[in-house]
Order: structure tokens, then C-alpha cells, then sequence
């Protein structure tokens, strides 16, 4: 039975874990129809378009 020889330290347990919780960046994409930056399977927020269709209506500009 596997059997650890003694106790890992704070410090070496942290060391091995330390690589694990960085998160990548989200891939973005350029909307089609106005260009500005969303989330890829998302409709884009400055446009309301998503897969070519409007989804929701722009908002009015004040």
C-alpha cells in the first residue's frame, strides 16, 4: 500500500499547486455586423445581432 514517507510542507504542496488556477483569457470575436468585441456563441451587446438575426432591439441613444 502506498504510503507517504513523511509530511509535505505548506510551502511544497503550494508549489505544486501553484499553476492551476490561472485562467486562460475569453476568446473574443469581432461581431459581423458592427465590428465591436463579444463573446463568441453570445449576441453581441452593442448591436443586439446574433447568427444574423436581431435578437434584441439597440438601445435608443439619449
Amino acid at each position: 500500500m502506498a504510503v507517504p514517507k513523511g509530511k509535505v510542507s505548506k510551502a511544497r504542496r503550494d508549489k505544486r499547486r501553484s499553476s492551476v488556477w490561472k485562467l486562460k483569457a475569453p476568446g473574443l470575436t469581432p461581431c459581423p455586423k458592427c465590428g465591436a468585441m463579444r463573446l463568441s456563441h453570445r449576441m453581441c451587446p452593442e448591436c443586439g445581432t446574433y447568427n444574423g438575426r436581431q435578437v434584441k432591439s439597440a438601445a435608443a441613444e439619449d
